[in-house]
C-alpha cells in the first residue's frame, strides 16, 4: 500500500524540476513527504512552493554544474534519492543532424547527466545508502527517431547498470524509467506545425492514448522508494505498450 509518508524525512533532488514531468515528480513526491531540492537551468523554472531548495545550473555548462554540486552538498546534504530527469532534444532524423547538434543533445542528454550525477552518487555510496532514478526513453530501446538524443539516453540506460553493478554492496541502487510519449510542453513545437498529430500517434499505443506525467511519476517514486529495495539495474518502460509490439502490423496486415 502507498504511504501518504513513504518519503518522510528524505531529501531528494530532481533535476529539470521545473518542466512538465518534473514537476509532477516534485508534486508527487512531496504529498508522500519529501523535502525537494530543485535543480533546473533558470530560478523562474523552481518558482514551486513545493520545492524547499533551489539550484540552477546549466547541464551544458559543465563550469556551473561543477559549481553547483558542493552548493548543494553544503546547503543540502547528501540526498538520500537522485532523479535525473532533465533533458531535450531537437533533432528529430538522421537529415537534421550537424556535428553542433549532435555534440550538443550528447552533452546535455548525457554527460551532462553523468558529470552532475557522479559526484553525488559517490557520496550516497559513501554513506552506505541511496536510490538514483533515471529517465530515459523508449528511444533507448527502440529506434523512433532522433538519433542523438536515443543515443544519449542508451548511454543513460548503461550508466545505470555500472552504479547497480558496481555500488550495489555500498548501498545505492539504480534503475531507469522510460517513457513514451508524454503530453507536455515538449510536444508544442510539433502541435504547432500539425494540430492532427496526437490522433495519429494514439493508434500507435497498444492502450489507445499515450501516457500522462503523473504515471511516469508514479513509477520514478515507486523505483525510488524503499517498497523497490530489491530492485536494481532495472530499465522500466512507462509506454501505453508501445515497445510491447508494433500495433499498425496487427491492424494493417494480419487484420486486413
Amino acid at each position: 500500500m502507498v504511504s501518504k509518508a513513504d518519503f518522510g524525512g528524505k531529501t531528494i533532488v530532481v533535476t529539470g524540476a521545473g518542466g512538465g514531468l518534473g514537476s509532477a515528480i516534485v508534486a508527487l513526491m512531496a504529498e508522500r513527504g519529501a523535502r525537494i531540492v530543485g535543480c533546473d537551468q533558470s530560478a523562474e523554472a523552481l518558482e514551486s512552493p513545493l520545492i524547499a531548495s533551489r539550484h540552477v545550473f546549466d547541464l551544458l555548462d559543465r563550469a556551473s554544474i561543477e559549481a553547483a554540486i558542493p552548493a548543494l552538498l553544503d546547503k543540502d546534504g547528501v540526498p538520500d534519492i537522485l532523479i535525473n530527469n532533465a533533458g531535450w532534444t531537437r533533432a528529430e532524423t538522421l537529415d537534421a543532424l550537424t556535428a553542433d547538434r549532435i555534440e550538443q543533445e550528447l552533452d546535455l542528454n548525457l554527460t551532462g547527466v553523468m558529470t552532475f550525477a557522479d559526484p553525488l552518487i559517490k557520496a550516497m555510496a559513501g554513506r552506505g545508502a541511496g536510490s538514483v532514478v533515471f529517465i530515459s526513453s523508449v528511444n533507448a530501446i527502440a529506434h523512433f527517431g532522433n538519433p542523438a538524443y536515443a543515443a544519449a539516453k542508451a548511454g543513460i540506460n548503461a550508466y545505470a547498470k555500472s552504479i547497480a553493478v558496481e555500488l550495489g554492496r555500498s548501498g545505492v541502487r539504480a534503475n531507469v524509467v522510460c517513457p513514451g510519449s508524454i503530453r507536455t510542453a515538449a510536444w508544442d513545437h510539433r502541435l504547432a506545425k500539425d494540430p492532427e498529430i496526437l490522433g495519429r500517434l494514439k493508434r500507435l499505443y497498444p492502450l489507445g492514448r499515450i501516457v500522462n506525467a503523473s504515471e511516469v511519476a508514479e513509477a520514478v517514486a515507486f523505483l525510488a522508494s524503499d517498497r523497490a529495495s530489491g530492485i536494481t539495474g532495472a530499465v522500466v518502460p512507462v509506454d501505453a505498450g508501445l515497445t510491447a509490439g508494433y500495433l499498425p502490423f496487427i491492424d494493417d496486415i494480419l487484420g486486413a
